[in-house]
């Protein structure tokens, strides 16, 4: 069943008695090529809030794709339920077929609720699904170029603010310390710099600690009060909205959380105030370049190649939002968009 959707090409419901499957996959672009993006499998309290957050959700996978320059469009899909009680392999099986019947234009993956495993299930009634284990082909997990993008757009930030990529002796706030949060604090401790840690996981901290590299450890409330060179979120999305965002101490905001910002206001006070905000969606895009890679037979230094490029990306962004006089949130929209428009219209005169 479709639905209307202002500005994307499809929106698709699903739903089957027989396995309990309730999904959703909205199509934002393909301009680029088959839309690609991950399922996030969560108990939404109804149909409309699924709907919400997976339009949301597509759109900005276009947006990231496009900044990224993959070969592909936006898309995203949800599937309604507890990933803990309600996900089985009936229903994943089923939810294959639901992206297979789609013949291509969605290429699914990973996402909140939803691991390598769980495509290699998926993967069982469809070729259109990346995030894969290794051992069926697959990138394996995300997590690994996820973090090494953003590590890359931390660089080009401090080369755009200080005029030198290296981060010794910068003093590194990382707020999440899951798959991505983690291995970024390894990557800052072989760049030598001061990395302070915030979760509200124990163990998480914990697993920290017990690397290689000092931490300091401070409350998850704490570190949008303490003193840095750049703040990195690597956890829930929304934690800078425009009140934190006129009093947050640091010189860079640059994490892999999806939507750190509340919005377009708060990154317009980050600018006012001096602060050089690298977007969510252009340094976390490691992932999502990593799995794009599993279409062409995975290779994991192309990939991690490609993934260097967020380096001279950011570079570009900061560069051009201080030419237009913008956000580099705005910055990175506009390269987006124009990406996105000259593809449609190649496509639409080819």
């Amino acid at each position: 069943m479709d639905v209307f959707a202002d500005g994307f090409e499809t929106v698709h419901l699903h739903q089957d008695a027989a396995t309990g499957l309730r999904s959703i996959v909205a199509i934002y672009s393909t301009a680029l090529g088959p839309a690609l993006g991950g399922t996030r499998f969560a108990p939404y309290p109804s149909t409309e809030a699924a709907l919400a957050d997976v339009l949301a959700l597509a759109r900005a996978m276009a947006y990231k794709n496009a900044l990224a320059n993959l070969a592909h469009g936006g898309g995203k899909a949800v599937i309604v339920g507890d990933p803990r009680t309600d996900k089985t392999p009936t229903l994943l099986r089923a939810y294959g077929d639901v992206v297979g019947s789609l013949g291509g234009r969605y290429v699914t993956a990973c996402d909140v609720g939803t691991y390598v495993a769980d495509m290699d299930v998926v993967a069982e009634r469809t070729s259109y699904v990346t995030g894969r284990s290794l051992q069926h082909g697959g990138a394996g997990d995300s997590g690994v170029l996820t973090a090494f993008g953003v590590f890359q757009g931390m660089r080009a930030c401090a080369q755009h603010r200080w005029g030198s990529p290296q981060l010794a002796g910068r003093r590194v706030g990382v707020a999440g310390l899951g798959k991505v949060g983690t291995r970024l604090v390894e990557h800052l401790h072989a760049e030598q710099a001061e990395v302070v840690v915030a979760d509200p996981d124990p163990a998480a901290v914990a697993r920290v600690r017990r690397g290689p590299g000092s931490v300091r450890v401070v409350e998850p409330d704490q570190l949008l009060r303490t003193e840095l060179d750049i703040y990195s979120p690597n956890a829930l999305g929304g934690v800078i909205d425009p009140g934190a965002a006129a009093t947050l101490p640091t010189e860079v905001v640059c994490g892999g959380a999806n939507n750190p910002l509340t919005g377009p206001e708060a990154a317009q006070v980050l600018a006012d105030r001096g602060i050089t905000y690298a977007p969510d969606y252009m340094v976390n895009a490691g992932g999502v370049i990593q799995v794009a890679d599993e279409r062409n037979g995975f290779d994991f230094d192309r990939a991690r190649a490609k993934a260097a490029g967020i380096f001279a990306t950011t570079l570009e962004v900061l560069t051009l939002a201080d030419q237009q006089g913008v956000t580099p949130l705005a910055a990175a929209d506009r390269i987006a968009e124009a990406r996105m428009a000259a593809a449609a219209g190649r496509r639409n005169t080819g």
